[in-house]
């Protein structure tokens, strides 16, 4: 298993404050690698700098073996990393078919069959193909953003908090559907609240506190880590 993506010693932050200091991270090819920690740790901040989104001031971030440290994101997704950001990730006045026609915006051939297997992905979009994607539960605008982002075939999908707000019942539906796509052969990094379950699902994980890595194991090993079971995942 080859590496995908790897971060080394990454410094960065917003404005003249560096949240990120030194952090380490890696994605091998089909991977599923989980960042958790306590609020404030920089866990979306590290995802956003893998993304072009802010700032590195120092490091290096190498995708499939190309440096891609100074891309924007516009570049970024044409190598192929999609990014699923927490919060208004829809076109809210959209419908559920332009969503999926919009996450194809780079592409210039036929996406029909692409359609056709986020539908098979998330049966209910295909159900609701019509509705616009702002009057969707926030289950489904999840499954909308994740569905938009595998029109353009990535080969990472990093998610961000993508069971923030949800219900236990639908937080069990989006995991699965994650995992779904990670079995088709597509790398995931996900960022998340729920540790204990991002984790128990993760071929590894990474723990980080304000800025720096604390811990990384497997996701199994990481759960049943006495440190990091009381410190972070409630005991």
């Amino acid at each position: 298993m080859g590496v995908l993506l790897d971060a080394r010693d990454v410094h960065g932050g917003y404005g003249s404050v560096d949240i990120l200091r030194g952090v380490n991270l890696r994605v091998d090819e089909g991977e599923f690698v989980s960042i958790v920690g306590p609020n404030g740790a920089g866990k979306s901040t590290a995802m956003k700098s893998l993304f072009g989104l802010i700032t590195i001031r120092t490091g290096m971030i190498e995708f499939a073996g190309e440096e891609i440290t100074r891309l924007r994101p516009d570049q970024i997704v044409r190598k192929g990393i999609c990014y699923v950001p927490q919060e208004a990730n829809v076109f809210p006045s959209l419908t559920v078919r332009e969503n999926l026609e919009m996450g194809a915006f780079i592409r210039h051939d036929d996406i029909s069959s692409d359609i056709e297997r986020v539908y098979e992905l998330f049966p209910v979009l295909k159900e609701r193909r019509r509705q616009a994607a702002g009057t969707m539960s926030g289950g489904q605008r999840q499954m909308v953003a994740m569905g938009r982002a595998l029109m353009l075939n990535p080969r990472l999908l990093m998610l961000d908090e993508p069971s923030a707000g949800l219900s236990p019942a639908l937080i069990d539906v989006i995991f699965e559907k994650i995992r779904d796509i990670n079995s088709s052969g597509v790398s995931i990094l996900l960022v998340e609240q729920n540790a204990r379950q991002a984790l128990e699902l993760s071929d590894r994980g990474y723990v980080l506190v304000t800025g720096t890595n604390r811990f990384e194991d497997s996701g199994p090993n990481l759960v049943s880590n006495k440190e990091v079971a009381e410190m972070f995942l409630g005991g």
